[in-house]
């Protein structure tokens, strides 16, 4: 597998390049998914700030005009248990998140864990 060179301060850089409107809701999810899964791996892909257990992508953040999205890789096999989460398809699955509106970090931080877990046992 390959390796980013000074994925730190890529991470660093993601942040740096968020418009002021998106920060607070970009930080909060990217808190929260580090709070559930301490020593997760961080990378910048494809110019979205990507969480991955041992190589494997576990989910994505990706900010848009008026929205934060959450991807789960594995969300499919949550979405019965988390109708909150968007979207058709073989496995990914999306939580939304208006800029502006407070981040329900309960939530977030109950899908992580169940993917965590889903991820581990898959």
């Amino acid at each position: 597998m390959r390796h980013l060179a000074r994925p730190a301060a890529m991470v660093a850089n993601f942040f740096d390049s968020l418009p002021p409107a998106q920060v607070a809701v970009v930080m909060a999810l990217h808190q929260a998914v580090l709070a559930t899964a301490p020593g997760i791996d961080q990378a910048v892909r494809w110019g979205n700030l990507m969480f991955l257990v041992r190589g494997d992508h576990l989910a994505t953040l990706v900010p848009h005009k008026a929205q934060a999205h959450l991807q789960l890789f594995q969300g499919a096999w949550l979405a019965e248990r988390f109708p909150q989460l968007e979207g058709v398809g073989k496995g990914m699955r999306i939580l939304k998140f208006r800029y502006g509106q407070p981040v329900d970090v309960d939530l977030v931080q109950r899908i992580v864990a169940a993917a965590m877990q889903v991820r581990v046992s898959g």
